[in-house]
């Protein structure tokens, strides 16, 4: 089984007698990741040292990301992707093994099982349309945990609907939320937010985001 560092604690370089292989590769959708992150990167000409100052996370830990052997918590992957001028949900679609043309304009559906997923803390996100340009980026989040985290921060709107569960949606400099099925929050981009359970059971939410206009940056 690979060994999956994770980014909330330190991270240790690999050393030449533990040169990564293949067979340490975390799955597919961890190495397409990796190897998007390590092409967005070079084509901004910025060496790994250079992102783990802009992101905030260790250097180490972003060249296991890069090889896929390990995985971006989706907090992590909205730094990434802020400092690579991308969306967390580009990278997290660059995980599916099939992309849209921009220039399909077919109907797609997704099924239940399908669909890039991304792991966070105690649950997990899942995008709801196939890989490819959207007007907006739709997910599904799943989870279960009470602690709040860090704020994630974006420039585009988004808006999100609480499908089962109790749910805390703190956004910064706001009171404090409780929310509940049927529930529905809609925020500007910019505006802090993170979430978690407000009883310890799991809650299922559908979130919105709008897709990055151009020339505005993740």
């Amino acid at each position: 089984m690979p060994t999956e560092l994770t980014d909330t604690g330190p991270a240790t370089a690999p050393t030449p007698a533990v040169e990564p292989t293949t067979d340490r590769v975390v799955d597919e959708q961890a190495r397409r990741i990796g190897a998007h992150v390590r092409t967005l990167r070079r084509a901004a000409r910025m060496t790994l040292v250079q992102l783990a100052e802009r992101t905030g996370l260790s250097h180490p830990f972003l060249s296991q990301v890069e090889r896929g052997h390990s995985r971006a918590s989706m907090v992590s992957l909205e730094k990434i992707a802020g400092a690579l001028d991308t969306t967390q949900v580009a990278l997290l679609a660059a995980g599916a093994p099939v992309r849209q043309e921009p220039d399909d304009r077919r109907p797609e559906v997704l099924r239940a099982g399908e669909g890039a997923r991304g792991p966070f803390s105690s649950g997990e996100a899942r995008l709801l349309v196939h890989a490819g340009p959207h007007a907006f980026e739709p997910l599904e989040w799943k989870g279960d945990n009470t602690d709040l985290g860090e704020y994630f921060e974006h420039h585009e709107d988004e808006f999100l609907t609480v499908l089962a569960g109790a749910v805390v949606l703190d956004l910064r400099g706001q009171d404090v939320l409780r929310l509940g099925p049927g529930d529905s929050a809609y925020y500007r981009g910019g505006t802090g937010h993170r979430w978690c359970s407000a009883d310890g059971s799991a809650f299922h939410l559908i979130v919105v985001k709008e897709t990055p206009r151009p020339g505005v940056g993740a």
